[in-house]
């Protein structure tokens, strides 16, 4: 059950409130780990075992942090215990099968598939786990002792399956007593509202060039095709998971919570280093927080700097996928941002209007690294992308991207429009104009629907991961 699906919004979303809002104030975190976990099994009822691991994850942190706090002399013990199952759990799912094909290639033995199922979700509440008993070690906040709380920090479904990534402290006051507004229900369904036609409206039909590009096979791509085809794919993972991250806090604003933001308008970047900053800022934070600062940061000179980014970047691209173009993309990342940091940087802060050509063309190129997990069919769409530097030998058919530009403009420039701040800017200065906020919001509702009524529901690019 993905958030743009029919049976969410219409079935799911209207029984679960009713029941939320009508009960005494003190029921309501019972309603919400009801609910979220309701949501959860739903979504893993063909993988019952993904299910007990979920229950057991949250068991075994909330264990560890009391065992933290009551026995300090081998707090590191119960830190670094809690810390590797989190690991072996995300590792066995995420790498085991990635880990023994590879083997297979040279030892006939390993030449098996064991086709593990990833849990949906477990790189999110792995590192909510992680971030919490971290926390209680370094003394950032008290161990939870009440299950209750700690169980719907964990399983909260508006953030489960695809983040924002939060810690306990952020949340820990929400989880003891929220107040429940009327102003900040509307603005929490009005969020809501906008991250589903992002999905719903944009994301996914922009999506279908890039399957398209796909399917025809990149070494059949005209030149202009292949550089619309990777700016959809862009748009696409852009507006899929911001939309996803505006409809998580407009749930958690209809439930009293603040969840934290997660995008700050990242395509308008002029470096790689801000871009980083702007984009899954939940996730830059948590490996910022519980890793690059532990490392030493940059308090250590320069050699120390550039082997903990080096760490983090690993860990980021690991984080994403299994597969040699996640190591690659993160590597990549990893050395552009390092030239930043002692090169660029400056240039491009200073003279941004070249900083943002910059990023256009960086911007489609790292994700053309994520996108594509087959190496050679990377450097198939390279050579396509800067046909200059040879070519692949397919039949290319010169004047493709005139049809599909034909269909997909109206999709472009929405994406391009949205991708920056104005529209944001003109909705704040119409807020106050109810009547017009309101009849676009149900708009953007009714076409959203109807698509979800047509099947274009497809699931969040991010659950993947």
């Amino acid at each position: 059950m993905v958030f743009s699906s029919l049976r969410f919004v219409l079935v799911f979303l209207p029984i679960f409130f009713i029941i939320y809002y009508l009960v005494p104030s003190k029921y309501r975190n019972f309603i919400l780990l009801t609910g979220s976990l309701v949501f959860y099994f739903i979504g893993t009822i063909g993988y019952p075992e993904h299910f007990i691991i979920f229950i057991l994850s949250m068991l075994l942190d909330f264990a560890v942090g009391i065992m933290i706090e009551e026995h300090p002399k081998h707090k590191k013990r119960f830190l670094i215990a809690g810390v590797v199952m989190h690991l072996i759990s995300l590792m066995t799912f995420k790498y085991l099968d990635f880990a023994i094909g590879e083997l297979g290639r040279f030892i006939p033995a390993f030449n098996i598939s064991l086709n593990i199922v990833l849990p949906i979700g477990i790189s999110f509440y792995t590192f909510q786990g992680i971030s919490y008993i971290a926390d209680v070690y370094k003394g950032k906040v008290k161990a939870e002792r009440d299950l209750l709380r700690y169980t719907v920090y964990i399983s909260m479904f508006e953030q489960l399956i695809a983040g924002p990534i939060v810690t306990y402290s952020e949340v820990r006051r929400e989880l003891y007593r929220r107040k429940i507004k009327i102003q900040t229900v509307k603005s929490g369904i009005g969020i809501f509202i906008f991250g589903l036609g992002l999905k719903v409206l944009l994301a996914n039909p922009i999506s279908k060039l890039w399957t398209q590009a796909v399917t025809i096979g990149f070494d059949s791509l005209s030149t202009p095709l292949a550089w619309m085809s990777i700016a959809a794919y862009s748009f696409h993972i852009y507006f899929d998971f911001f939309g996803y991250s505006l409809m998580a806090i407009g749930l958690g604003k209809m439930m009293g919570f603040n969840l934290p933001k997660n995008f700050n308008h990242p395509y308008t970047s002029v470096t790689m280093t801000e871009f980083w900053r702007r984009w899954h800022m939940t996730l830059g934070s948590w490996f910022r927080e519980y890793v690059y600062i532990p490392l030493g940061g940059n308090r250590k000179g320069n050699f120390a700097t550039i082997r903990n980014l080096f760490v983090v970047w690993l860990l980021t691209g690991l984080w994403h996928g299994a597969g040699y173009n996640f190591l690659l993309w993160g590597f990549t990342l990893f050395l552009i941002i390092v030239c930043e940091k002692y090169f660029l940087g400056n240039f491009f802060d200073r003279n941004r209007a070249l900083g943002h050509i910059y990023m256009m063309l960086l911007i489609p190129l790292s994700w053309s690294i994520f996108a594509i997990t087959d190496i050679s069919q990377l450097g198939i769409f390279l050579s396509r992308l800067f046909p200059f530097f040879g070519e692949t030998g397919g039949t290319v058919y010169e004047y493709d991207y005139i049809k599909y530009f034909k269909m997909y403009y109206p999709f472009f420039i929405a994406g391009f429009i949205l991708s920056t701040r104005l529209p944001y800017r003109q909705l704040m200065k119409i807020k106050d104009k109810k009547i017009v906020v309101n009849l676009l919001l149900f708009v953007i509702l009714a076409g959203s629907i109807y698509c979800m009524y047509k099947g274009f529901d497809d699931p969040f690019l991010y659950f993947r991961f």
